[in-house]
């Protein structure tokens, strides 16, 4: 009877974890991808600018209320966002390619 349980409960899991693998996460897409078509940290604002052209969005400037604190600007383009500290890539980070791909949420405006 205890191993039917085991084998039962067996059975469960690998159901549960067989619907999980079906998910894409972000991190392996981004593995995937050529990391040379996504800007590079220390890249200014307008090397960005010149090599990707105009982002589809600007977003507003967060942080600088303290001298320790820098204003960060955030640059959205439709497979990346860049993070800027003053005018310099401090960060890139890949955007969700579709709704059902798990992986960290959209910018807060």
């Amino acid at each position: 009877m205890k191993s039917r349980i085991a084998v039962v409960s067996l059975s469960a899991l690998l159901a549960l974890s067989g619907a999980a693998s079906a998910d894409t996460l972000l991190i392996e897409r981004v593995q995937e991808e050529n990391k040379a078509e996504m800007p590079t940290r220390g890249q200014t604002m307008a090397e960005v600018e010149a090599k990707y052209g105009a982002p589809s969005e600007k977003l507003d400037p967060q942080g600088g209320q303290k001298r320790q604190w820098p204003t960060i600007n955030r640059w959205v383009y439709p497979t990346f966002t860049v993070y800027f500290e003053k005018s310099r890539v401090v960060d890139v980070v890949a955007n969700k390619a579709s709704a059902e791909e798990v992986g960290p949420k959209p910018p807060i405006k």
